[in-house]
């Protein structure tokens, strides 16, 4: 049995299996995704859904699902399942001949129909937009005969399709199949097979195939999909059918090798720790010479901030050092005055992000100390980190500016500059207008490790402009943030208002590699945190005691955004809280850290299967929601890991 496998009870279990979702990328972009028994419950699900560029450049579901039937004797058994309106009606109902499912080395499911064995491989190819399915006849006792039939949506991942007169109903053979598309202005889908195949143009719709998911999510849950037609084809027993459906045609008489060879490149998902790299991989994606994260799947683009904090897990906690500047380098080059985009790019970039330029310089901190390139960073990045200092302390957009103290004021009504960034009805649902403790605590390495810099570059006049600012921050911060008499930080002050609700954004003053506080107060911190926000699955938002606390995510959207930051637990906030925790403890406390990375272990089977949610309900048993494949979440942990490598040696 493989690392990650199910077996038939659990497979055609519906309320079990549908809750299990599958997330595969690759370097264009592209991605795969639906639950292990292939019954597609999002609008987000789909074996093909790629970024179109000539359209809007987001994400575009071309191929939704696709059916396979097994006929022998002028016996039909089709293997495929999707959901149509009533209680519990699912049409085909495949599941029922599913025997087990495997995820090493690539997701493998395994069908049974009386005599009859069936695999079916899936991945998608590294470098393009195509998915690449094997099926292999395992056993057979009489002629067998296979159908394929291709579910198409050609449309943007946040919307439905709905019947139309508009498609495009034409076909053009090519080498051992045909290529077809809906609409015009979209790239042509080739379906192509390593033997020759049977092509019957047959143009239907299906009508109202529902969305489980999004449904309770409180969105439009029904679609309607196009079938152009279907294919068949003879197979024998010991026999394998590899099918090709790409944006680009290929040559079919080496689909059996291309398969093979893509196989061999995937990180196994034999451990837990390799099941983290794996997933670190799909996060990384190549568009022309720039190299950006995405923050998450199925629905997160590139987010500045995600990228920067979770860049140093995912590429230094893997060692790869040169994709880990590359991201870098791509982020640089959509600097916008002092402020990265949070959202988007160019024209639609996106700058309500006071914290992402601060994680910048964490993130180049991080770089700087796993490849022992200081010397080189100020050469090659200091413009752009005075740039973004400079910036910060003559005040730029969205109020954010340098007070007095030292300290950076940041915020205005409407907006959401932090993470903390839900925002419902127009109103944000924690504004925190002010001074904030994390940014506080960033702005202050931030100049720190600009000054090491600069002094490794002999740059004194640099040094000589922040020296005296960054020997009041400390003070200030202290004197802002700190209570003595509740022995913890404030998390954000106004004015006179200080707002003491127990949150997780300090526990990022006691892991930063300068710290505006002394280790008294970060061990205080620490204790606090410990006793009422740390997890199994990560840290609370808020604690439990809270009145505005809430202990589960679920709902529709405004629902669910009022708890978004409001007690649900966030895994990528362990890592600081880890790290923090080993800077006090050391390595004594190596055992209670091997025990939280540990207990993530389990969840790896439990939502989107081989990676880490982005977040969990802050009551136990602390159910996985949101994206079902979280960047910062697989990066901190992967973090973890090294930290706990590090203090073990």
């Amino acid at each position: 049995m493989g690392y990650i496998n199910f077996d038939k009870s659990q497979l055609i279990n519906l309320e079990y299996s549908l809750n299990k979702e599958l997330i595969r990328s690759n370097r264009s972009g592209s991605y795969a995704s639906t639950t292990i028994i292939g019954c597609n419950t999002r609008k987000y699900h789909g074996l093909l859904i790629s970024q179109q560029p000539n359209l809007d450049g987001d994400y575009h579901v071309l191929l939704s699902n696709f059916d396979v039937t097994v006929i022998q004797r002028e016996a039909e058994f089709n293997l495929g399942i999707h959901k149509f309106p009533g209680l519990g009606v699912y049409n085909p109902k495949g599941h029922k001949y599913v025997r087990d499912f495997v995820t090493e080395p690539i997701p493998l499911l395994t069908y049974q129909v009386g005599g009859v064995v069936l695999t079916r491989e899936i991945l998608l190819a590294q470098e393009d937009d195509r998915v690449l399915i094997r099926y292999t006849l395992v056993e057979a006792h009489s002629p067998t005969r296979l159908r394929f039939k291709p579910y198409m949506a050609y449309r943007n991942y946040h919307t439905l399709s709905k019947a139309n007169t508009y498609v495009e109903n034409r076909y053009e053979h090519i080498k051992n199949g045909i290529k077809t598309r809906m609409y015009n202005g979209y790239p042509f889908l080739n379906f192509q097979y390593s033997k020759h195949i049977e092509y019957t143009h047959a143009p239907n719709w299906y009508y109202n195939i529902e969305y489980l998911e999004e449904q309770e999510r409180g969105y439009d849950y029904k679609e309607d999909l196009y079938v152009p037609g279907f294919f068949e084809v003879d197979i024998e027993k010991g026999e394998s059918i590899v099918v090709s459906i790409g944006t680009e045609e290929t040559n079919p008489l080496k689909l059996t090798k291309l398969f093979n060879n893509e196989v061999k490149e995937r990180v196994p998902r034999d451990s837990f720790e390799n099941c983290l790299r794996n997933s670190a991989e799909q996060f990384i994606v190549k568009k022309g010479k720039k190299i950006e994260i995405i923050a998450g799947f199925p629905w997160f683009g590139r987010w500045g901030r995600d990228t920067f904090i979770s860049l140093p897990g995912l590429t230094l906690s893997t060692d790869k050092p040169k994709i880990c500047k590359a991201v870098i380098d791509t982020m640089i080059d959509d600097l916008n005055g002092p402020l990265f985009p949070n959202m988007g790019s160019g024209n639609n970039a996106v700058l309500n992000s006071v914290d992402a330029p601060l994680w910048f310089f964490w993130a180049l901190q991080q770089y700087a100390e796993y490849t022992g390139t200081k010397k080189k960073i100020w050469k090659e990045y200091g413009d752009k980190m005075k740039l973004i200092l400079n910036g910060y302390r003559i005040g730029t957009s969205f109020n954010i500016k340098m007070l007095e103290n030292g300290l950076i004021y940041a915020g205005e009504q409407g907006k959401a500059l932090t993470w903390m960034d839900a925002v419902v009805f127009g109103k944000p649902v924690t504004p925190r207008i002010g001074m904030c403790v994390e940014i506080n605590a960033l702005w202050y390495n931030a100049i720190m490790f600009s000054i090491e810099m600069a002094h490794c570059a002999h740059d004194e006049d640099f040094v000589n402009q922040w020296e005296d600012v960054s020997k009041e921050i400390p003070i200030s911060f202290k004197e802002t943030f700190w209570s003595k008499d509740k022995c913890y930080l404030a998390d954000y002050v106004c004015g006179d208002y200080k707002d003491w609700s127990i949150r997780p954004n300090q526990i990022i003053a006691t892991s930063l590699p300068y710290s505006p506080i002394s280790e008294p107060i970060r061990k205080s911190v620490i204790d606090l945190v410990m006793q009422y926000l740390v997890t199994p699955r990560g840290l609370r938002t808020l604690a439990p005691q809270h009145p505005d606390y809430k202990g589960n995510y679920y709902g529709d959207q405004p629902t669910r955004d009022n708890a978004y930051h409001q007690g649900t637990v966030w895994p990528w906030l362990m890592g600081h809280f880890v790290e923090g925790y080993l800077r006090i403890i050391g390595k004594s406390g190596l055992s209670y850290v091997k025990t939280l990375y540990e207990g993530f272990e389990s969840v790896i089977k439990e939502h989107g299967i081989g990676t880490i949610s982005e977040i969990y309900d802050g009551d136990p048993p602390h159910k996985a929601g949101g994206a079902i494949s979280q960047a910062w979440s697989v990066a901190e942990l992967l973090r973890i890991k090294t930290l706990i490598n590090k203090y073990d040696r």
